[in-house]
């Protein structure tokens, strides 16, 4: 039987991005974000998973406004990186595993769930702006990605993702093969990029979140989609797919790393879960 063993929540920004591929990881400005993933970089090399669900949001590079789906699930062995606008990055491919993605999406349909199928799925930053901070760029397993609609409204309510959570630890626990699964969730803490806000950030509500993701979760699943937006700005609604992580591991987890770093127009986040009841 395939397990859940551990789980990721961690903001992801364009910006991280250029700062990787500029090379500006000892740079002043971006050496403490970089810094704070070493541990959860020294953990995941000890921790081996065989494979990565990853919750995030597209940027319009898979998906439009013409046609946005609520939640959307790769199922492939290959996970093309998309072209943000400035050409392809000097990464491979993302690895997948079909036939646990299949298996996934049969699950969370019975689970009443039902994700938009895409057997070509390509992942913008969303993924691929922490994934190499985490990895060196060595892909540590291969990956299946699940994109929810954080973008156009009406949005998936941070009930629904607790609810999404569960539903994924219910498919892993019911795949027949003993793999060791890790469950990341990405989406930018406080941040406001447009309108009379622009600029906004709230580090002080950005950490009330990552306490209450531990220790009180229910607190954050009771918020509305205003008071997301109200607290962090309007783009810091994606926060509510970290709810999905948090449920995949169960009732109570155990930390193992925690960072927080606001030096521009978001709070970078990053936390490291374990599992501690089963």
């Amino acid at each position: 039987m395939a397990r859940i063993v551990g789980g990721i929540g961690c903001s992801h920004a364009p910006s991280i991005a250029h700062s990787f591929d500029r090379g500006l990881q000892k740079d002043p400005m971006w050496k403490p974000l970089y810094d704070g993933f070493e541990p959860a970089k020294e953990w995941l090399e000890k921790l081996k998973p065989d494979l990565i669900v990853a919750v995030y949001n597209d940027h319009m590079n898979r998906f439009f406004f013409d046609a946005y789906p609520t939640f959307a699930l790769g199922v492939a062995d290959r996970h093309p990186q998309a072209d943000e606008g400035w050409g392809k990055r000097d990464f491979p491919d993302l690895p997948g595993n079909a036939e646990f993605s299949w298996h996934l999406a049969q699950s969370l349909v019975e689970d009443e769930f039902d994700p938009t199928i895409c057997q070509e799925m390509t992942v913008d930053h969303g993924i691929l702006s922490i994934l190499p901070l985490l990895t060196d760029n060595r892909w540590p397993a291969p990956l299946v990605p699940l994109a929810a609609n954080v973008i156009q409204h009406p949005l998936p309510t941070p009930k629904r993702f607790f609810h999404l959570g569960q539903a994924i630890r219910l498919a892993v626990e019911t795949y027949p093969q003993d793999l060791r699964v890790l469950v990341v969730a990405t989406g930018g803490m406080s941040h406001q990029l447009h309108g009379d806000r622009f600029g906004f950030m709230n580090p002080a509500w950005d950490n009330e979140f990552l306490d209450k993701l531990e220790s009180d979760p229910q607190a954050l699943v009771a918020l509305r989609h205003h008071d997301y937006m109200e607290r962090g700005g309007a783009e810091s609604v994606e926060m509510i797919m970290w709810l999905a992580m948090r449920s995949a591991l169960g009732e109570k987890v155990r930390r193992v790393h925690r960072h927080y770093y606001a030096p521009m127009l978001t709070g970078y986040g990053l936390v490291v879960f374990e599992g501690v009841d089963g």
